[in-house]
């Protein structure tokens, strides 16, 4: 037998929602996408952000900043810049 929910999940989510503003969706959109970024140069570079590596081939060198045009508004990434070569998220970005 299970123990009743001390919060009902449904009404809190409908609320949450319900009180969001674009501002919050944009946040939300702007971590993810750059998280996403993030990994995408940890594989390309061998390694992990900060951490030494055998298994390096590269390494960070900073960030560039562009707007991305979304449905929730316009959002700042910080794209990761790399020592050796060039990054640039295809699956997210088209060149300029």
């Amino acid at each position: 037998m299970t123990a009743p929910d001390s919060v009902p999940f449904a009404a809190l989510l409908e609320e949450n929602l319900a009180s969001a503003s674009p501002d919050l969706l944009r946040a939300m959109v702007k971590t993810f996408a750059e998280a996403m970024m993030s990994a995408d140069v940890d594989h390309a570079c061998g390694g992990e952000y900060g951490r030494p590596s055998e298994d390096r081939v590269n390494s960070r060198n900073g960030y560039r900043h562009r707007d991305w045009d979304t449905r929730a508004g316009t959002i700042d990434l910080a794209i990761p810049k790399i020592r050796s070569g060039s990054y640039f998220p295809a699956w997210l970005l088209e060149r300029r």
